[in-house]
């Protein structure tokens, strides 16, 4: 019996440790869910609709009880406690909405209206507020991690996503959850624009990115009331090994201008020296001053004495004067 239960447990735990590594398996290219949305900044508070109907619930008690003191004479308990009861249905009759949202009201469990802002009206136990849609615009965030593009490289993406809802009916009656749906849709058209392209391209074309997904986003939540703002891709990370190999590729890529470049200027020079060449094989005069030129560019620094062969001071007996020669010929 013991052996029985050794090997019942020992091929459970193989069993839990196989899901489990099949479970991190699928986790490593799942798509991750952000499962908030993000509200960045000071946050609107509801306090003045609570207390809006505390107002009402206790202006409704407080005639109710005057009313029962002016006709009964006194206050028991069963007056006060019709007093409670038909305050508290006044103070679910008059419900209020604030300015950035819109009321769902159902009658008798069909839509019948969109009420807000402002303060509206509820028959009793005949319509409903369903639900309270804001129509400000919501900021989401979401990822993809490790995805695998087109070329089997896993990334993890980042990105933020810009919406709000136009329409509260469809927001309403279109969609169970469509903060959770927008989330979703955002995640999987995500992934899909990675696993289309490589992972360079992916890098490299952001921009083409967010407006691909922004009109991806918007034809898929269009009918549920929500309208796409704008989609913008935050951060790309690729794998190490795939990052060192686009950095020596972007070195090669810039020596390969270098090079171009320089030879390029290499050309431009060569052309230009032709151009000299010939004006100094014309016009021996001008091949004389550059020589002097360059001698007195490599001694105006340096303050030093050049040594002029006889040989080489031949060459400048035509252009110096005559007090100069007899000097530099001794």
């Amino acid at each position: 019996m013991k052996i029985r239960n050794t090997a019942s447990k020992v091929a459970h735990s193989q069993g839990e440790g196989a899901r489990q590594v099949a479970s991190s398996r699928y986790s490593r290219f799942a798509t991750v869910a952000d499962t908030h949305t993000e509200v960045v900044g000071e946050q609107a508070s509801n306090t003045g609709r609570i207390a809006f109907g505390c107002a009402v619930f206790a202006a409704s008690f407080a005639v109710l009880l005057a009313v029962c003191w002016l006709v009964l004479g006194e206050l028991t308990f069963i007056p006060v406690a019709v007093a409670a009861v038909a305050a508290l249905i006044a103070a679910s009759v008059v419900r209020v909405a604030q300015q950035w949202e819109k009321v769902v009201v159902l009658r008798m469990g069909k839509y019948n209206r969109v009420a807000g802002p402002g303060p509206f009206f509820v028959i009793p136990f005949v319509e409903s507020a369903a639900m309270r849609v804001d129509g400000r615009v919501r900021v989401t965030t979401f990822g993809a991690e490790e995805t695998l593009t087109a070329d089997l490289v896993p990334l993890y993406v980042d990105a933020v996503l810009f919406w709000m809802v136009f329409d509260a009916k469809a927001a309403c009656t279109e969609v169970g959850d469509f903060t959770c749906a927008v989330e979703m849709a955002a995640q999987t058209a995500l992934r899909d624009a990675i696993g289309r392209g490589g992972a360079a391209e992916v890098a490299l074309r952001r921009e083409q990115l967010d407006r691909e997904l922004k009109e991806r986003l918007a034809n898929k939540v269009g009918d549920w009331g929500v309208t796409i703002l704008s989609v913008e891709v935050r951060d790309i990370v690729l794998p190490k090994e795939l990052q060192e190999v686009m950095s020596l590729e972007a070195q090669a890529e810039q020596r390969k201008k270098a090079r171009i470049i320089l030879m390029e200027a290499e050309q431009d020079i060569s052309e230009m020296m032709e151009d000299v060449s010939q004006t100094y094989a014309e016009n021996d005069a001008a091949l004389h001053l550059r020589s002097m030129h360059l001698l007195y560019e490599s001694v105006r620094e340096t303050g030093g004495t050049v040594v002029v062969p006889s040989s080489f001071s031949e060459g400048f007996s035509d252009i110096m004067p005559d007090s100069l020669k007899g000097t530099i010929g001794k």
